[in-house]
Formats: C-alpha cells, structure tokens, sequence
C-alpha cells in the first residue's frame, strides 16, 4: 500500500488556544498544516468567563499577508476563496478545559489537534503538560504537540518549512506503521526536498521490528538501535540527529500517552527537543499533513 493511498488529505484541523506565545508557535503550525491540506481550521478559546475579546484570537488574515500568501487589507471572504481553506474561531466558558475540548471534538470531526504544551514543572495552567496530553489521550486523535519555547519547523515569518530530520521511535508494540506512514506522509505533502528519517529501536538489536518502508525522493532511512532508558535515549538521539520532528504510534492502555504520572509518555514530552506528531494506532488510515 502507497503512502498515497493509505493516509489522506486533511480536511479538519483543531486548534485550542489560549493566546499566549506558545499557543501562537502552535498555531502557525495549525495554520500552515490547513493551508497545504486546503483544510478547515477552527481555533478555540476556553474561558472561565467570556472575558477575552474576539480580537484576541490569532490573526489569521495578518499572518497570511506576512506571509505573502494574500494582498494587504485582505477580507475575510478571501481566506477561502484564494487559499481554500476555512477558519472558525470558537469561545467556549467553561471551568474545566479538558471537559470543554473534548466535548467540542465528541461533536464535531477532527482529523488532527495542534496543541502547545508547557514543558516546566508548577502550577497546571490551561495549556501545561498535564492538561494537552489527557486532551490528545481521550479525544484519541492524532496529535501535533509543540513544546513551549521550541520556534517548530514552520517560520512565523515567511511560513516557510525547515524540517530535514525527522525521528521514528518504534517497538514492536503498537505498530510502527502509522508513524512511518505518516513521517513519510509528512515528508511528501511538505515538499521537503532531502533528509533523514531516523528509525529508533531502544532495547536488543533482536527486537527491532522489520517495517517496510516508504520511498520518498530524496530522503533516506537510518536504523539505530540502542540500549537503556527509553526516555532519556529518545531524547539524547533526538538532539544527536537534530530532530526537527518526532513521530510516535500510540495504542491503548499501553501506548505512548496512556498514562500521566510518572509515566513514559510524560517524561518524554517534557524533555522533547522538538515538536511530536502521536498518531493512533487505529487511525493508520487516518489523515495526516
């Protein structure tokens, strides 16, 4: 099966904010995944009390005449129109913003959450850690975290792409397909021209599953393998090959975002260098960028 056929073009993208300067990394990335996916975005904003002004929402129409893609003054009808894509800017009051976001996506499709996580330890803040991976876990869609105080791979600038290694980390449980499929994907629909996918086995050589793996023009695939710790292996390998993106399959009650505390999962989400793309095992047929 192609990585053509198998993953799909997106056609929603879900983005909670909440308007701080890691939520708006977040959001360029959201924004640049809807434009070449020619998706819908909606950008949500969970209050306590509807005390933030509609203004506050990230400009849409200004970052895409930064980015050259719409003339100055554009309308918002041009959005759609020149770019085909969609915007939908919600506000939400609730108390509880797990409770709120996850009831939005039980009522309405989403192919993909693009999502800011604060990496430091303290008080749990709208956005932190402990907050964006329950979201991910129980809406059990693919998700695209961006740690705070990591610029990406998409330039608020220009828009412009530089991604040219991307890390696998991979076991045989859950299966590593969906990941590869979508580094591959991922590869492809940005049209990046060279790099490197880094597969990652951490334990015995003996236990490196046999992927079958997507050719993609002008990017090769390494296979390392690795013993110690799982979390602190991915994280030294990530900053070793200059990950500019890792992609992991998550599954069940053991995958990469099943539990919280003290789990794998956590640990390696605080010290990622980069951001992390978790893709579902039961969504291999799911869209990705």
């Amino acid at each position: 099966m192609s990585v053509a056929n198998s993953v799909p073009i997106l056609q929603q993208i879900f983005h909670p904010s909440d308007f701080t300067p890691a939520s708006e990394v977040a959001f360029i990335h959201a924004l640049k995944a809807a434009l070449i996916a020619k998706a819908e975005l909606t950008i949500l904003h969970v209050s306590p009390k509807h005390e933030s002004e509609w203004m506050e929402f990230p400009g849409v129409r200004t970052t895409l005449e930064r980015w050259g893609l719409l003339p100055k003054n554009s309308t918002q009808s041009d959005v759609a129109k020149k770019l085909g894509i969609r915007i939908k800017k919600v506000q939400a009051k609730h108390n509880d913003p797990v409770e709120s976001v996850t009831a939005y996506l039980s009522a309405h499709n989403t192919d993909m959450i693009v999502l800011a996580t604060d990496q430091q330890k303290g008080p749990v803040q709208w956005l932190s850690q402990s907050i964006a991976a329950p979201i991910a876990r129980k809406s059990n869609q693919m998700t695209l975290f961006i740690p705070k105080g990591v610029d990406g791979f998409v330039s608020a600038p220009d828009g412009s792409v530089l991604l040219t290694s991307i890390l696998v980390p991979i076991a045989e449980t859950p299966t590593p397909e969906p990941a590869v499929h979508a580094a591959a994907r991922m590869a492809i629909r940005l049209n990046l021209p060279s790099g490197i996918f880094t597969l990652l086995h951490v334990g015995e050589s003996t236990g490196m599953p046999n992927v079958r793996l997507p050719e993609v023009s002008g990017w090769q695939w390494n296979r390392v393998v690795k013993p110690g710790d799982v979390v602190d292996v991915i994280s030294d390998t990530a900053s070793a090959v200059k990950a500019g993106l890792i992609v992991v399959t998550t599954e069940g009650r053991h995958g990469f975002l099943d539990a919280l505390r003290g789990s794998h999962s956590e640990q390696i989400l605080r010290q990622a260098p980069c951001p992390l793309l978790a893709i579902p095992a039961s969504s291999f047929m799911a869209s990705v960028v």
